[in-house]
């Protein structure tokens, strides 16, 4: 009986598997994917379910590399399976896509017995996403913003509002005007940046001395909860 690492640099792929060496494969797994999975929380909206997946999914990925290590069909066998599940119940992100396949990435190396690259690779890919969550909420913050105002159909809409939003707003355009309430009503919307230490509640009061107390909302540009 071989051990299945003879070095943490070197893969000693045999058909002999020793119990310390699945259960080491294991427990490093396990821990790199809760590296993994603590990186992509920084600074980010998930669900308890997704951070359990990513924590977990190198590990079995790995143990399922061990089992077929070496074996043709069964390789083929555990490749098509993999292509009929399915990680996710809604459509998920491109972070997230890119953070499971990070995951499975991690228990592949760690899997065919590299370890120490595996830890290397997560360390470098953890820091990355963790680097990228950050200036993303850093972005996010900066990000333009969708305001929504509905004014009366014998309102002029061309410039009543420009005086406030060239208070409140660095830049603004206007992007489209519909009418509604069978045309008693018009919705106008206009992408904005607010300034720096803007009041929200200031911003809406002023707009809504010019519309007649009307409907006016501000959210983010893009509004996606349909995440893992």
């Amino acid at each position: 009986m071989s051990n299945l690492f003879t070095n943490i640099f070197t893969s000693t792929a045999t058909t002999n598997l020793q119990l310390t060496s699945f259960l080491t494969c294991i427990a490093v797994s396990l821990v790199l994917g809760f590296i993994i999975a603590f990186a992509y929380s920084l600074k980010s909206r998930y669900t308890n379910s997704f951070f359990m997946t990513i924590s977990l999914l190198p590990a079995i990925v790995s143990v399922v590399i061990i089992m077929v290590n070496g074996q043709l069909g069964a390789g083929i066998a555990v490749a098509g399976a993999f292509s009929l599940v399915r990680f996710r119940s809604v459509p998920g992100t491109a972070k997230e896509i890119s953070t499971i396949f990070l995951a499975m990435s991690t228990g592949l190396i760690t899997g065919m017995g590299y370890l120490m690259y595996g830890v290397i690779f997560t360390v470098i890919f953890s820091a990355l996403l963790a680097i990228f969550n950050l200036i993303g909420n850093t972005a996010e913050r900066n990000a333009p913003r969708i305001l929504k105002i509905t004014i009366p159909e014998n309102l002029d809409y061309s410039d009543i509002f420009n005086d406030v939003l060239d208070r409140y707003t660095s830049n603004y355009e206007l992007l489209s005007v519909k009418s509604t309430n069978m045309g008693a009503l018009f919705k106008l919307v206009y992408s904005i940046n607010t300034l720096p230490g803007t009041n929200d509640k200031e911003f809406l009061d002023a707009l809504r001395e010019r519309n007649g107390n009307l409907e006016v909302m501000i959210s983010r540009q893009e509004v996606n909860y349909n995440e893992l």
